[in-house]
């Protein structure tokens, strides 16, 4: 067998070991990057659904923050209330004192209201006329009404100071009357105010614990990418390493192919023409003109 023969069986033995290894990390290098694409995808969705969740629990937190702040809002009103209540209630008992000692200055008589007294000495003398009346009781019937005759006169002997009294004693009803109605409207708003913060405070929680279920399921998703993303970086540098071989390989194979093209160039280059005046021999014929070269056979 020539030495021709066999360098050549070597280069196709070479080159089908390599077609076969190139098959090989093809089918290899395609298997790895659909896990990695597959597993990339996974990561992908972990990460919109971590978007998604933090989307979604910003809703519950400003809800939760907003409630809050109305909270305090309201509570540092229905201080300001309480307070106001407090001024009220003292303005309240200041004017029923007021009063008290304002009809304690005046006499008896003024204390009296003239048309009541008439009433009951109207009912008094119809009483004596028309009832037979033991003589102690009707000494002190007639006794009532002397008193209230003189207690009538009095008043309207004093009925220009009477009706000034009158005066202050209306106004300082009706200052009893409007710190009460202040009282009870300052209590009322608090109530408002109480049941409304209470409200919220209820509310808070919830929100809150909505809020964290969103978070404690962003870190579930969190977990679950970060245990992906090692398998992603290890079929990473495995993928490299399968097209690093695959370019060591084509590499060869293309030196191989440059250097069987210039073999062949060289086997098709023209021969030099026979000198004219002497006949061809062996050593200028076509076939010794390459052994002479050295071409014959191919490189090892």
């Amino acid at each position: 067998m020539s030495s021709s023969a066999t360098f050549s069986d070597k280069w196709r033995r070479e080159e089908r070991e390599e077609r076969e290894r190139l098959r090989q990390l093809e089918g290899r290098l395609d298997s790895l990057q659909s896990r990695r694409r597959a597993l990339l995808d996974q990561v992908r969705a972990l990460s919109s659904k971590q978007r998604e969740l933090y989307s979604r629990g910003q809703g519950p937190q400003s809800e939760a923050e907003r409630l809050y702040q109305e909270s305090g809002e309201l509570g540092r009103h229905l201080a300001g209330l309480r307070r106001s209540c407090e001024a009220a209630r003292a303005k309240l008992e200041e004017a029923v004192i007021r009063r008290r000692e304002l009809v304690l200055t005046f006499d008896r008589g003024e204390r009296l209201n003239p048309d009541q007294v008439r009433r009951e000495m109207a009912e008094l003398e119809l009483r004596q006329q028309t009832r037979a009346l033991p003589i102690d009781e009707e000494n002190a019937l007639i006794a009532r009404l002397r008193q209230m005759a003189k207690d009538l006169q009095q008043f309207e002997a004093r009925k220009e100071a009477a009706a000034e009294h009158e005066l202050q004693r209306r106004t300082a009803d009706a200052a009893i009357v409007a710190a009460r109605a202040e009282v009870d409207r300052i209590v009322k708003e608090m109530e408002v105010a109480r049941t409304e913060r209470d409200k919220r405070r209820v509310e808070i929680p919830a929100k809150l614990e909505a809020a964290g279920n969103v978070v404690a399921e962003m870190r579930v998703a969190g977990r679950t990418r970060a245990e992906l993303m090692p398998e992603v970086d290890s079929l990473g540098r495995e993928i490299a390493e399968v097209e690093r071989e695959g370019r060591e390989l084509l590499a060869r194979y293309r030196q191989r192919q440059e250097i069987a093209r210039e073999i062949m160039a060289e086997y098709a280059r023209p021969l030099s023409p026979p000198p004219p005046d002497g006949p061809a021999t062996v050593e200028g014929s076509p076939v010794e003109e390459p052994v002479k070269r050295g071409r014959t056979d191919p490189p090892p």
